[in-house]
């Protein structure tokens, strides 16, 4: 099966840090978003893992092609257009069953059944309280019906995660060619529900199936909230620390150095990274940062940023330096 991530957003929600790394490379609980999303399927027979990129996307594959030894491609999109005019990009080389998946969330999905190539296409869903902000899956039975991106009137609770399995990858590319011809677009974008419910309304056949997780990470926010979930979930680890307190979960990475802190709880701190004197919670301290001095409470702390005597919820960027007297 093919597995194809889209990953080429600009991020502007999570500015600073995507000024100067693609969103999928935002890291969250020790290692970028990104690599949790493939570390998660690996149970899966990927015959190969397409990414498609955009801003800054030589760095996803460098990323990529260092850590995994899948058959790899990459296609870029270079200009903005939707997901579907992401996925088109793959119309000379998609056939048989396909994953599709947007690249700054993680979901919890059944592996296992993917494996077995089902006959009919999934949705993958979650009910939320707001769907205005998704696009979401009207049902008869357990199959779906219409897909209604960011529904202005409530039609259905069922948001969609930005999971797809669809069975044959070409009839999906029939239908954003029909898309792009007849110029189908919602909010000035070619969006992959339109695509489905073109599929749909043809009489392919998409079941949805709810998801055991659903972690977003398109905001500071909501990194901060996957964050907690995972160090909380199995990706928390222990390092060595000099005269300090540790309140669990926590993660630290590889070559850091913690001393005279109080460090935690929800604390994620990337190797080589440097905190004394300090007392961090609810936070992430990127590769390389160094904190001094500092109070700090849900805050994204950069790579290789230094921080030196702050008492506060700080956002700061790649390379920064903040020094409070």
């Amino acid at each position: 099966m093919k597995v194809m991530i889209l990953t080429a957003g600009l991020g502007t929600r999570l500015r600073p840090h995507t000024y100067s790394k693609p969103k999928p490379l935002v890291s969250v609980a020790g290692k970028p978003v990104l690599a949790h999303i493939i570390d998660d399927l690996l149970d899966i027979q990927i015959d190969e893992l397409i990414c498609v990129t955009g801003y800054l996307g030589d760095q996803i594959e460098s990323y990529v092609r260092g850590r995994y030894t899948m058959p790899l491609r990459f296609l870029v999109q270079k200009e903005m257009r939707g997901q579907s005019d992401a996925i088109y990009l793959a119309k000379d080389i998609a056939d048989g069953p396909m994953l599709v998946v947007f690249g700054d969330g993680l979901v919890g999905i059944d592996k296992a059944h993917l494996n077995t190539h089902p006959s009919e296409g999934i949705v993958y869903c979650q009910e939320v309280d707001d769907p205005s902000r998704f696009g979401v899956a009207v049902l008869d039975a357990d199959k779906v019906t219409r897909l209604v991106e960011k529904p202005t009137t409530p039609v259905s609770k069922l948001a969609v995660v930005g999971f797809y399995y669809v069975p044959e990858a070409r009839r999906l590319m029939d239908a954003i060619t029909y898309m792009l011809e007849h110029n189908i677009q919602t909010k000035g974008e070619y969006y992959l529900a339109d695509a489905i419910q073109i599929m749909v309304d043809r009489g392919e056949v998409f079941r949805a199936e709810t998801v055991s997780m659903w972690r977003d990470c398109g905001t500071i926010d909501a990194l901060l909230d996957t964050n907690r979930y995972l160090l909380e979930h199995g990706h928390s680890r222990d390092g060595t620390v000099v005269n300090s307190v540790i309140i669990p979960p926590v993660y630290i990475g590889a070559g850091a150095q913690v001393e005279n802190t109080v460090l935690g709880p929800h604390v994620s701190l990337g190797a080589g990274a440097m905190v004394r004197n300090a007392i961090i919670s609810d936070s992430i301290v990127n590769a390389g940062a160094q904190i001094t001095g500092a109070i700090l409470t849900g805050s994204v702390v950069g790579d290789k940023a230094v921080v030196t005597g702050a008492g506060q919820e700080l956002n700061v960027g790649d390379a920064s330096s903040i020094r409070i007297r």
